[in-house]
């Protein structure tokens, strides 16, 4: 008996270890922060979600990126069956090359599902969304992209991937024209596109992120493949 309950502690502690957020850092343009599902997960392939910050959380204090969205979300005991990364822009708007070099990176390290790759963010985080699925359609299955908005120049690639993109109707800081403008596009590209568009009442620029607490986005990812 004894030895069976050292056995379960090890099991255990294995997993908690495994599901601990870690940064790497000096390997890619943006430094990102991993988080690692159990071994089950990772034996099978793992799917990806990269998330994408808003603009409050950017710098170099990498720390910053706890504050709100799947970090914190993990943090608060959420348990997501796929590796979770989420880098770090210094300043400025998000580059679609050095999210595809972390893409990259995780993938040539970790054991993952190239069918399965998908990538979030809000506010800015939600701009550069829509930014990396419009220029690399081809490397991600689905996007997810709340009080942020896109450009309609990016709108037919974006019409062949599935996406599900959300704003607050009280949102004063990125107004909800700039997602209805790039939903309108994508589907005046292609009308019967994979575009799910929800608009939620009451929805601030800060409230929307009780989004990432909740099981919606995440069933709703992990259920598209290619």
């Amino acid at each position: 008996m004894k030895k069976y309950i050292i056995l379960l502690l090890f099991i255990f502690s294995i997993n908690l270890l495994q599901a601990q957020l870690t940064t790497i850092v000096g390997k890619t343009d943006y430094p990102f922060w991993i988080n690692l599902p159990d071994k089950k997960v990772l034996d099978k392939k793992a799917p990806i979600i990269i998330f994408l910050h808003g603009k409050s959380l950017s710098g170099t204090d990498i720390n910053r990126v706890k504050r709100y969205g799947i970090l914190r979300a993990i943090e608060k005991g959420r348990i997501i069956p796929a590796i979770v990364i989420a880098p770090q822009v210094a300043s400025g708007s998000w580059n679609p090359d050095k999210v595809l070099e972390v893409l990259k990176y995780v993938q040539k390290n970790y054991n993952t599902d190239l069918s399965r790759v998908y990538v979030c963010g809000m506010s800015l985080g939600g701009y550069g969304t829509l930014h990396f699925a419009g220029k690399y359609a081809n490397k991600i299955t689905a996007a997810v992209a709340i009080c942020g908005g896109g450009n309609v120049k990016d709108a037919c690639k974006l019409a062949t991937i599935p996406l599900w993109i959300q704003h607050g109707d009280k949102d004063f800081v990125v107004p909800i024209s700039e997602s209805k403008k790039i939903v309108n596009a994508i589907k005046c590209c292609k009308p019967k596109a994979d575009v799910k568009f929800t608009i939620i009442p009451g929805g601030n620029h800060s409230n929307v992120e009780n989004l990432f607490r909740e099981d919606a986005i995440y069933e709703w990812m992990l259920k598209q493949s290619k």
